[in-house]
């Protein structure tokens, strides 16, 4: 189990300017945060990690087939990491416990309390949600997109940013829930390659699917090829 130690409120960190002496302390207890986490993490290996809304229930179809990647991930040896809270998170951690797999989370700690899920081996509590992120995209060689709001958007993007910047690899990006993402794809098609702010090929850095079999063979693939090509 993660322990982020310090848990003095950061929230002011963004919110106000600070004496050099403020901003050392934060600078401190940020870069204590780093550490902690790239040390939980230094043993994980084939990890996929899995973004999505904390907000569909047990018994929503996103969060069944979160369940089910989760679950077809594992059996292919994957250990699964999420953001550790409800929903999406916790279906696809569910599914890993379930295909005999690694399951872990990189939880967030939240004015509203979120509580890790019941279905982790481990997780890291984390103040910051950069550092988080940074955990979530460092550690992982795949990546499933599940529907969400702002924090999985901010995923995302951040994640195809690395790739289309080459801050990391050109690792498999898997979107499931094509009913919830169609809209977004047509402006990215439609409005962001047409106006030239993002190229054609990089619409290839995201593979599309409902069939968790079919991610699973994307990612198994992609990550092979990856290997293949000494990158």
């Amino acid at each position: 189990m993660g322990d982020s130690g310090d848990r003095r409120e950061p929230r002011d960190f963004l919110r106000v300017a600070h004496r050099p002496s403020e901003a050392e302390i934060h600078a401190r207890r940020i870069a204590n945060e780093f550490l902690q986490g790239f040390r939980f993490f230094q043993e994980v290996d084939r990890c996929v990690t899995v973004f999505g809304s904390a907000r569909f229930p047990e018994g929503h179809r996103y969060y069944e087939l979160a369940r089910e990647a989760g679950r077809q991930l594992a059996r292919a040896g994957y250990t699964v990491m999420t953001g550790g809270g409800p929903g999406i998170m916790e279906a696809a951690n569910r599914g890993a416990k379930e295909g005999g797999g690694r399951s872990l989370g990189c939880n967030i700690e939240l004015p509203q309390e979120q509580e890790p899920n019941p279905f982790l081996d481990e997780w890291l509590d984390c103040d910051y949600f950069f550092v988080r992120k940074v955990m979530l995209v460092k550690h992982s060689t795949g990546f499933v997109l599940f529907p969400g709001g702002f924090g999985t958007m901010d995923e995302a993007f951040e994640t195809l940013t690395l790739m289309q910047t080459g801050k990391i690899e050109n690792f498999p990006v898997v979107f499931m829930g094509e009913d919830y993402w169609q809209h977004l794809r047509i402006f990215v098609r439609d409005s962001m390659v047409e106006a030239g702010t993002i190229s054609e090929e990089d619409l290839d850095l995201v593979y599309r699917t409902d069939d968790p079999a079919e991610a699973v063979a994307h990612i198994s693939e992609r990550s092979k090829a990856i290997v293949a090509g000494g990158r």
